[in-house]
C-alpha cells in the first residue's frame, strides 16, 4: 500500500479547483465522460496496431447513479491504468495522459487532457475513488482522495479492464443526485460522443433493450457523398425538434490548412421576433464545447443553425472560451466563402428557389453585405430586390430596367422603395403611374442596409415613395403652375397654416394633375431616416427620435375640390374642411395620433351630419 501527498506546485490545489477551475460545475461530468471516451479510443488505436492483445469486447461507458449512497460512477472498458500510471497521471497533475499519448500515436483521435479534467470531479465531491485495471498484464489498482493533498493507492481485485470512477457527491452539489439532472447534462454535452454512453440508476429495473443517450455516428463525421437530403433533414430535427424544415444546408469538410467539419443550416425566418442567435453548437472531436461561436462564425451568420467541429480551435481548460489564434480567422473566412458560394450556386442554378426563400435569406445576405466586404463583392451578384408587383431584380437588372426614368440630375440611379406597401399604397400607385419601379424594403435590417449601400454602391440613391410628391421624387423641379389665381393661391396657403401636436408642418401649393389627391403629406428622406435610426439605435442619433416629425403638405391647387372650398362663406366650416383634408394626408403617413386622431374622427362625423342635413 502506498500513501503520500499529491505533487502539485501549490500546497493545496483543491480549493482552487472547486472555485475557479470551471465556471459551471456541471462540466465535471463532461470531462469524466470525455476521459472515458479517450480511454476507449486509445484501446481501439492500440489494438489496431497490435499493441493491445485480446478481444476488445463491447466498448461502452456506463454512468450509474446511486442516490441512496450519494454516489455517481463513470465506468469505461478502455485501456485502464497500472499503479505507476495512476501515480503519474493522477498524482502528478502537471503531466497529461492524453498529451503524452498524442506524442506517441499522432494519428489517434484524442479529446482532452486527463489531469485537470479528472480533478474537476472534486468540485462536486467529498471523496473520489478510482478502480482501474490496465489492458496490460497486472492486478487492479485502487486510488482514493478526500479532497485534501493526501491520497491512498494500492492493489485490489478489480477484474474488469478499464476504469471506474466513483464520486461521493457533497451536500452543496446534491442536485447531481437527481436522475433528470444527470441525463440532461449527458444529452447536452455528450450527445454525439463516438462511444455509446448508457445511463442508469442503481436498483432500477431494466425493461427491454437499453438505449444509449448519445448518437455515436452524427452526419458531420461522414462524407457528403454518403448522405441524402433525408439524412440532413433528420439530423436537423434531432438538433431542433420543434423547428420547421430548413431552407438548405452547407456541409463543411476541410482537412487543410485546418481541420473543420460540420453542417450549417439556413432556418426559415418569417418574422423579426423569431430571430434567435446562439443556435450553432461548437464541438471538439464530438465533445460539446459551447453555443457561443461569435469569434468563429461571422456575425452576420449567427442566425444560422447547426454544428461545427474542429480540434484546431484553441480552448482553455474549460473548453468554453476561445483564445486568439490564426486558425480562428481562417475558419471564419472559410465559412463566409462557403456560404457565399452556396448562395451563388443556388442563384445560378435554381433562381426561382432562391426567390421563394428570399423572405428568410434576405436577412442573412443584407446583414453580410453590410459587415463583410468580401461577402459584399460576391453578394452583389445574387442579392435580389422584390418589387411591389412581386418581380425580383438584381441590382444590375434594376438599373437596366429603370435607367431611362429613374436617374436624377446628378446621374445617380434612384431606387424607389416602400417600407409598408399597404400603408404607402397611394404613393406606390402614383409612382407606378409614372412608370417607376418600387421595391420592398420592409425587413428588420433594411434601414441600416439602405444607409450602408448608398456608401458602398457607386452612383446609387435610395428614396422612399413618400419622401416627396411623385413629380419630385427623382429630381426636384420648380413649382408647377396651378389653375388658381395668385389671390386664390395665397388664400389657400393661408388656410393651410396649421398647428398640429408634435409635427413641424411646411405647406406648399403645387399644380398637380386634377386626378391626384387634394393634399399629399411627405416626410423628408434624411430627417425620416435619422428619426428611424434614433428610435432603434440610440447613441448619437437618439436625440433625433425626440424631435418633432417634419412633414410637408403639398396642396394640389388643380384639384376640383378647391373650387367649391374657396367659395365657402362659412369660415368655421371652411377651416374644418381644410383641416380634414390635411388630416387625411397625415393619416396616410401614420402621423395622426392621440388627441389629433380623435378630433379628426369627431370632426368627420360632424361634417357628415351637416352634409346630410343639407341634402335632406
Amino acid at each position: 500500500m502506498q500513501k503520500g501527498q499529491i505533487r502539485v506546485q501549490t500546497e493545496n490545489i483543491f480549493p482552487i479547483i472547486k472555485k475557479f477551475l470551471y465556471s459551471d460545475h456541471e462540466i465535471f461530468l463532461r470531462e469524466l465522460v470525455s476521459n472515458a471516451v479517450d480511454a476507449s479510443q486509445k484501446l481501439k488505436t492500440l489494438s489496431s496496431i497490435g499493441e493491445a492483445k485480446g478481444e476488445l469486447g463491447e466498448l461502452r461507458i456506463d454512468v450509474v447513479l446511486d442516490a441512496k449512497e450519494k454516489t455517481l460512477s463513470i465506468i469505461d472498458r478502455g485501456v485502464g491504468m497500472t499503479g505507476e500510471e495512476v501515480d503519474k497521471y493522477i498524482n502528478q497533475v502537471a503531466f497529461s495522459g492524453a498529451e503524452e499519448f498524442m506524442q506517441k500515436y499522432k494519428d489517434a483521435n484524442i479529446i482532452g487532457h486527463f489531469g485537470l479534467g479528472f480533478y474537476s470531479s472534486f468540485m462536486v465531491s467529498d471523496k473520489v475513488e478510482i478502480y482501474t485495471k490496465s489492458h496490460k498484464e497486472g492486478s487492479g489498482v485502487y486510488w482514493s482522495c478526500d479532497g485534501s493533498p493526501e491520497f491512498e493507492l494500492y492493489d485490489v481485485d478489480y477484474n474488469q479492464r478499464g476504469t471506474k470512477i466513483v464520486l461521493h457527491i457533497n451536500e452543496e452539489s446534491k442536485e447531481f443526485l437527481e436522475a433528470g439532472r444527470i441525463r440532461s447534462i449527458l444529452e447536452r454535452f455528450c450527445k454525439f460522443l463516438p462511444i455509446a454512453i448508457y445511463f442508469s440508476e442503481e436498483g432500477e429495473k431494466k425493461e427491454g433493450e437499453e438505449k444509449p443517450v448519445n448518437n455515436t455516428d452524427p452526419i458531420w463525421v461522414k462524407k457528403p457523398s454518403e448522405l441524402q437530403k433525408e439524412d440532413y433533414e433528420k439530423f436537423y430535427k434531432e438538433l431542433y425538434p420543434f423547428n420547421e424544415t430548413p431552407l438548405f444546408w452547407i456541409h463543411l469538410n476541410v482537412d487543410y490548412p485546418f481541420n473543420l467539419t460540420g453542417v450549417l443550416y439556413f432556418p426559415k425566418i418569417k418574422q423579426s421576433y423569431e430571430i434567435q442567435k446562439d443556435k450553432i453548437q461548437l464541438y471538439c472531436n464530438q465533445v460539446f464545447v459551447t453555443d457561443e461561436v461569435k469569434d468563429i462564425v461571422p456575425e452576420f451568420l449567427m442566425l444560422l443553425q447547426g454544428v461545427i467541429d474542429s480540434p484546431d480551435i484553441p480552448l482553455n481548460v474549460s473548453r468554453s472560451y476561445l483564445q486568439g489564434d490564426p486558425n480562428v480567422k481562417k475558419i471564419n473566412a472559410h465559412i463566409t466563402k462557403k456560404v457565399a458560394d452556396k448562395l451563388d450556386e443556388i442563384f445560378r442554378t435554381e433562381r426561382n428557389s432562391l426567390e421563394e426563400k428570399w423572405e428568410s435569406l434576405g436577412l442573412f445576405v443584407k446583414y453580410g453585405m453590410m459587415t463583410d466586404d468580401k461577402f459584399l463583392e460576391k453578394a452583389n451578384k445574387f442579392l435580389v430586390m422584390e418589387d411591389t408587383d412581386g418581380k425580383f431584380h438584381t441590382l444590375e437588372e434594376y438599373k437596366m430596367a429603370t435607367e431611362a426614368l429613374q436617374k436624377n440630375k446628378d446621374g445617380k440611379q434612384v431606387i424607389l422603395y416602400t417600407t409598408h406597401p399597404v400603408q404607402q399604397d397611394a404613393y406606390i400607385q402614383a409612382c407606378k403611374s409614372k412608370g417607376y419601379t418600387v421595391v420592398k424594403m420592409e425587413t428588420l435590417v433594411d434601414a441600416a442596409f439602405i444607409n450602408t449601400m448608398e456608401m458602398k454602391w457607386e452612383n446609387v440613391s435610395f428614396v422612399r415613395v413618400d419622401a416627396d410628391i411623385v413629380d419630385n421624387l427623382i429630381d426636384k423641379q420648380d413649382a408647377q403652375d396651378t389653375v388658381l389665381s395668385k389671390d386664390d393661391e395665397t388664400r389657400l396657403k393661408d388656410l393651410f397654416v396649421l398647428q398640429i401636436d408634435n409635427l413641424h408642418v411646411t405647406t406648399e401649393i403645387k399644380g398637380l394633375s386634377p386626378g391626384s389627391a387634394p393634399v399629399i403629406a411627405t416626410r423628408p428622406e434624411f430627417m425620416r431616416r435619422m428619426k428611424d435610426m434614433g428610435a432603434v439605435g440610440g447613441g448619437m442619433t437618439a436625440f433625433y427620435a425626440q424631435m418633432p416629425d417634419e412633414v410637408t403638405l403639398t396642396v394640389n391647387g388643380n384639384h376640383p375640390i378647391y373650387q367649391s372650398l374657396l367659395q365657402e362663406k362659412n369660415a368655421d366650416l371652411q377651416q374644418k374642411q381644410v383641416r380634414n383634408l390635411a388630416d387625411l394626408a397625415l393619416l396616410s403617413q401614420g402621423l395622426l395620433k392621440g388627441n389629433e386622431l380623435t378630433n379628426f374622427i369627431n370632426r368627420s362625423v360632424e361634417l357628415l351630419q351637416g352634409e346630410m342635413k343639407v341634402n335632406a
